[in-house]
C-alpha cells in the first residue's frame, strides 16, 4: 500500500509494483516477498484499489471503498465439502488422491459473493488456481446442476430443456464424469 500512497491516481503495472515490494520487502526484512500477488490482490478486494486493466491498479484516495468480504464459516465449509462429497468438484480429485482441498466462492468475493452454502464449491488447488487465473465464475459441471436443480423448482421447461443438453454434452465427451446429474 506504501507504494501506491505515493505514487496516487497513477495507473501502476503489476511489473512495477512487485518488483518495488519484493525488493523493498528483501531490504526490510532480508527475507523473500513469497505471495505479491495475493497482497495486491487483496487490497484490490478490500476496496483499496481500482483495477484499470488486467494487472493494472490504480490507488484514488478519494475512492476508497473498504467493503466487508465474507468468508465462509468453519461450519459452512464442512456443510459445503460433505455436500460435494469432499471431491472437486471439477476433476474428482480428493484427499485420499493426495490434493488439497479447497471450499470456493462461486461468485468471487471481490465482485459481490456472500459466504452462503449455495455460493460455495469445492475445488482441488489446482483448480482453484485456475479459476482464478481464468477469472471464471464457476467451473465445470457443478453449476448446470445447481442451474438445473433451481429450473426444475421454478418449472421453467426452457431452462430445464438447456441445462440437460449442456449435461449432455458434459457426458458424451466424458468431462467431469464423475459426478453425476440425473
Amino acid at each position: 500500500m506504501e507504494y501506491y500512497q505515493a505514487h496516487p491516481n497513477r495507473d501502476i503495472p503489476h511489473a512495477e509494483i512487485v518488483d518495488w515490494a519484493v525488493e523493498e520487502y528483501r531490504k526490510r526484512t532480508g527475507e523473500v516477498f513469497r505471495d505479491p500477488d495475493r497482497a495486491i490482490r487483496k487490497l484490490y478486494q478490500a476496496g483499496f484499489l481500482i483495477q484499470v486493466a488486467k494487472g493494472v491498479y490504480r490507488y484514488e484516495p478519494e475512492a476508497i471503498q473498504q467493503r466487508h468480504l465474507e468468508d465462509f464459516t468453519a461450519a459452512q465449509k464442512e456443510v459445503i465439502l460433505e455436500r460435494d462429497g469432499y471431491r472437486c468438484v471439477v476433476c474428482g480429485r480428493g484427499k485420499a488422491d493426495g490434493v488439497e482441498l479447497h471450499v470456493d466462492h462461486i461468485k468471487p468475493k471481490d465482485k459481490g459473493g456472500k459466504a452462503i452454502i449455495e455460493n460455495g464449491q469445492t475445488l482441488c488447488s489446482q483448480h482453484n488456481f485456475l479459476k482464478k487465473n481464468y477469472n471464471q465464475t464457476e467451473s465445470g459441471k457443478q453449476m448446470f446442476i445447481r442451474l438445473l436443480g433451481l429450473a426444475r423448482k421454478e418449472n421453467d421447461t426452457k431452462m430445464i430443456a438447456f441445462c440437460e443438453d449442456i449435461l449432455r454434452v458434459y457426458d458424451k465427451h466424458n468431462i467431469n464424469g464423475h459426478i453425476e446429474w440425473e
